[in-house]
């Protein structure tokens, strides 16, 4: 068996792709693979990559026949992964010389099921660190721990799939793979599902992944319908939780957590297109109709008096035919 399978999805980021690229090169090692995989790209991507499966030591290119979206994108990787080890990189990121040796040396001294790496946040000519939101560092604990308290950022907050490392019995277990056809806010009920189910976890540091921030083909810049399946994402998280052991303890996190997005979305919405704006404003309002409406209520008393506002608001609402997803 391989050490280590890194999955990478690229679709139309032939302006980044060799910065990817080269920084796999970097990291590359005898037993390490990496998955390459083409959700159907229509500008110079499929180029680089056909060269990359030539020269790039351990590449592994996979081609999608129709684009499916990040989360199918990374599935199809995990289906393919041969690794004792799994982590992942997005086509338009990239990572310091060593640092995948350097995080797979770490999960093993430590034994654990997963590790979260910090990562530095890249807008323009500026860079920052951003922290895992978990205070131990380089300690075993409970997954579990990492989702509470409701009331400020936890590790599921930070849901980057990238800025880990994952024990393969992880996959085995079904806890890797994303909500196909997700094409927005893929990570969010994979994070929940992987603080919920796994055993064992650590922060590590190891600010070793560089994260562009303010593409322009990014999902997060792009304001059209695919950004409204956060909702999908967000209803999943609700139900997952809603069937776990914990639910009572867990589900206020998760309502609260969900409000929030809500009302940054609502918060943005000039930039939506005005079809899109008005089914935002309708799914939003029927998303909140359907949480546990008890819980609903303590969480916007606990929210600031503009937030809670908004959602109080969208509350009211009435609710509009073909809301629901």
């Amino acid at each position: 068996m391989l050490k280590l399978s890194v999955v990478v999805p690229f679709y139309n980021v032939q302006t980044y792709a060799p910065d990817a690229l080269k920084s796999l090169e970097l990291n590359a090692r005898d037993d390490f693979e990496f998955l390459l995989v083409d959700d159907r790209s229509t500008d110079g991507t499929p180029e680089l990559l056909e060269r990359a499966a030539r020269e790039l030591p351990g590449a592994v290119l996979l081609r999608h026949e129709r684009n499916g979206g990040l989360a199918t994108a990374r599935n199809t990787g995990l289906d393919a992964a041969r690794g004792e080890y799994v982590t992942f990189l997005d086509g338009d990121d990239w990572l310091a010389p060593g640092h995948l040796a350097r995080t797979l040396a770490a999960i093993e001294s430590l034994s654990c099921d997963f590790v979260r790496n910090d990562h530095v946040q890249v807008t323009g000519r500026t860079r920052s660190v951003q922290r895992v939101p978990y205070g131990p560092q380089l300690v075993v604990g409970d997954p579990r721990a990492g989702i509470l308290p409701s009331s400020r950022a936890t590790s599921v907050d930070y849901p980057y799939a990238w800025a880990g490392m994952y024990h393969r019995r992880l996959l085995d277990r079904g806890l890797l793979h994303f909500t196909d056809g997700l094409r927005t806010a893929e990570d969010r009920p994979w994070i929940w599902r992987l603080h919920r189910g796994a055993d064992s976890f650590a922060a590590v540091g190891l600010p070793g992944i560089f994260y562009r921030r303010g593409v322009a083909t990014s999902l997060t810049q792009i304001k059209d319908e695919r950004q409204l399946d956060f909702i999908k994402a967000f209803d999943q998280v609700l139900a997952d939780t809603a069937e776990d052991r914990e639910s009572d303890l867990l589900l206020p996190k998760a309502v609260r957590t969900y409000c929030a997005i809500i009302a940054h979305h609502i918060g943005t919405i000039e930039r939506y297109e005005p079809a899109v704006a008005k089914k935002l404003r309708s799914m939003s309002s029927a998303a909140l109709g359907r949480m546990p409406q008890d819980v609903l209520d303590r969480a916007l008393n606990s929210m600031d008096a503009d937030r809670a506002g908004v959602l109080r608001r969208l509350r009211r609402r009435p609710a509009r035919a073909g809301a629901a997803l």
